[in-house]
């Protein structure tokens, strides 16, 4: 090891609307990050006032700094908005006002696909049956603000294997109701939307919306405005029984949706459900027909039936996967 080696930190960050994380990626630790500190964004000005405390507070100055940044918003051009802080900034000058080595954005999901070669089975929990194939590709999708998809991607260059993700906005695309129940929520969602995606389902908000969807089919006086936490947890409790179908709906949902996932990148390498919804019902996810709606695909059914399913439960995905694209470089 020589003596730029020795003077190199990699610093990575999970950048969300609310909390951003910070680490120092390593791969000789177990987690593959170490030094971690978590910061209210509300409390600074910009990203720039964070990652320059961070750097002080370690004594990292003056040292030869490598950064990457995983940040819940569009990264391919050099000036960067933030979608839920006020938060705007130039790539190029970040980079120069931190005097740092490299600078790398990359989007949250793509640092959530990263992270899945990693993850331990301590960090996941297996849905249903199937098995990995090893070296065939990953998809992710996880329901939580939005609904964040992501592919993985095994290449090899020059002889050495590596991960490659292919992001997009897999979320948005058009929502395919089953069954009387879902054309029951379509009709509904047609009414206050010009157009109806998986997100208007699958996600916080969409949750509400299939809740709302059935208070407006049985005409009944019930509170249209409960939140996703408030349907998820009568749903669990069944202390509502228009909640608790509300949340078979949505796992049911979410089983055709990453049946469609498996199919469109034959990932044998196995499907994952990420975001800050579904790990808190993983139990219920078992018992719902989720597993079943991932297998029914007709005649590619043979697909599906031997793709394994599995929910995130790693608490830091994005620290993990930051680290991975950031070692893997």
């Amino acid at each position: 090891m020589n003596a730029l080696e020795i003077n190199t930190i990699n610093l990575i960050a999970d950048i969300g609307g609310t909390n951003i994380r910070l680490a120092l990626a390593d791969k000789s630790c177990k987690a593959n990050y170490k030094e971690i500190e978590t910061y209210r964004c509300a409390e600074f000005n910009s990203l720039a006032d964070v990652l320059a405390l961070y750097i002080n507070n370690k004594q990292l100055s003056g040292l030869v700094i490598n950064a990457c940044l995983a940040i819940a918003c569009p990264v391919d051009d050099d000036l960067i908005s933030m979608t839920n802080l006020p938060w705007q900034f130039s790539q190029t000058d970040l980079k120069s006002q931190l005097k740092l080595n490299n600078l790398t954005l990359i989007n949250d999901y793509t640092a959530i696909a990263m992270a899945i070669p990693l993850l331990s089975d301590k960090q996941k929990v297996k849905v249903g049956g199937g098995k990995v194939v090893a070296n065939k590709p990953i998809a992710v999708c996880g329901p939580g603000t939005g609904l964040g998809v992501a592919n993985l991607v095994p290449v090899s260059t020059s002889g050495v294997s590596q991960w490659h993700c292919f992001g997009g906005e897999g979320g948005h695309v058009d929502f395919a109701p089953i069954g009387e129940q879902e054309i029951t929520v379509l009709r509904y969602l047609n009414t206050i939307k010009k157009r109806v995606s998986y997100e208007q389902l699958l996600s916080g908000y969409g949750l509400e919306q299939i809740y709302q969807a059935l208070v407006n089919e049985e005409n009944k006086e019930l509170k249209l405005t409960l939140s996703a936490e408030e349907i998820s947890t009568q749903g669990l409790e069944k202390t509502c029984p228009l909640c608790h179908q509300a949340l078979l709906i949505f796992c049911q949902t979410l089983g055709s949706f990453a049946g469609n996932l498996a199919l469109i990148m034959n990932s044998q390498g196995g499907v994952y459900i990420a975001g800050g919804i579904v790990p808190r019902f993983i139990n219920f996810l078992k018992a719902s027909q989720f597993r079943e709606r991932f297998e029914t695909k007709g005649r590619l059914s043979h697909i599906t039936l031997q793709t394994p399913t599995y929910v995130i439960t790693e608490q830091q995905p994005g620290l993990l996967g930051a680290a991975a694209y950031l070692l893997q470089q």
